[in-house]
């Protein structure tokens, strides 16, 4: 049975609609104003709040308000009722959060369907959420136990061999499998990080209001963000000298931690496929719609068909290339551009190398 808060300080009006959504089978939750609501919303987490704009002390606007910044109650369906339904009231109230107006007075015709559009649309919500964790988990029960057992192996081998022949062991010897168990712990550290971003970002996307939330990051110094990632994979490859930067410091709609993560998924990318000697150009700039963020390298390049097909859990050529990983870094750039209103594009053939492009739109004033 789903449940419904009415949150009105007319009492005639909340008895009405009360006993009209209980003929409908819905169970209802009664406040008489918006302090109240907002404390009933808390403890009973309903699946969709009616509330009245024009109260005292605590109004519509101010109820919805306080609730779509806990997350708790930030996603519940939100329905603002009015008498007084102008456009500047609206758009505030969508601006705010709410899902939909009822102009009073209205019929239990109108009520009725006002609140089973809501549900059905939360619902929807919900199933799709649902859907991509089951596809989620598909592919997870498929590619994990392979992905984790190496690293896992790599460091478990290693650290046996210390633990037996300690004693016998050069210090050489006992340096490189140091070396060993430290870059398998940082292989697996960086898988279980990749698989933990998107499913999390899977998440965000199934709800409008989580994609709304996310955008307003913002990254004050990307090219200094760049300057340190890129310099890093280029040290950790042994290629300084093959990195070339060309970015200005145009603030960029994203956070600077998903940003880094960017930067870093498409730099160790153009290091991983490319022959050292061959130049990785990273480039930042402003255009006329926002920023731009491009990977160049020299390597091998994708095919057209390799390009249509990338999406997650997909490596390309995997035997050839020795590749590790889910195969998400690329998938998860693409998703981070998408959700902050941007894209991703690939150009680049067999042989010639490839370009990775990020378009962003301009960053929001503050």
């Amino acid at each position: 049975m789903k449940k419904i808060l009415i949150i009105d300080d007319e009492e005639w009006l909340r008895e009405m609609i009360q006993l009209a959504l209980r003929q409908r089978g819905y169970e209802v939750v009664e406040a008489h104003n918006g302090q109240e609501g907002i404390e009933k919303a808390r403890q009973e987490l309903p699946d969709l709040i009616l509330c009245d704009v024009n109260m005292g002390k605590v109004d519509g606007y101010l109820t919805l308000a306080a609730l779509r910044t806990e997350a708790p109650t930030a996603a519940i369906p939100f329905i603002l009722m009015t008498g007084l339904a102008d456009n500047a009231g609206m758009r505030h109230g969508m601006e705010l959060g709410a899902d939909d107006y009822l102009p009073k007075p209205f019929t239990t015709e109108v009520l009725y369907a006002a609140v089973e559009a809501r549900l059905k649309k939360s619902q929807t919500v919900r199933d799709e959420a649902e859907s991509k964790l089951r596809h989620l988990r598909d592919n997870i029960s498929l590619m994990m136990p392979h992905e984790m057992r190496t690293p896992l192996n790599g460091i478990i081998s290693n650290a046996e061999l210390l633990a037996a022949s300690a004693a016998t062991l050069k210090a050489n010897d006992v340096a490189e499998m140091g070396q060993e168990i430290l870059k398998s712990s940082q292989r697996l550290e960086r898988l279980i990080e990749n698989f933990l971003i998107y499913a999390q970002l899977e998440l965000i996307a199934a709800d409008p209001k989580n994609v709304n939330a996310l955008r307003i990051g913002r990254a004050e110094q990307p090219a200094a963000i760049i300057e340190k990632i890129a310099g890093a994979q280029a040290v950790q490859a042994g290629r300084l000298n093959d990195l070339k930067i060309e970015a200005v410091n145009v603030p960029v709609p994203m956070s600077g931690e998903y940003f880094t993560k960017i930067v870093n998924e498409l730099v160790q990318n153009a290091f991983k496929f490319s022959e050292a000697g061959s130049s990785v150009r990273v480039t930042l700039a402003e255009t006329f719609n926002g920023v731009e963020l491009s990977v160049h390298d020299g390597g091998r390049g994708f095919s057209t068909e390799q390009i249509r097909r990338i999406g997650a859990y997909m490596q390309f050529d995997r035997k050839m290339q020795e590749q590790q990983g889910l195969g998400l870094g690329l998938v998860i750039s693409k998703r981070l551009a998408e959700l902050h209103g941007g894209t991703l594009s690939i150009e680049g053939s067999k042989g010639s190398g490839t370009t990775v492009t990020i378009k962003l739109p301009k960053a929001k004033a503050v």
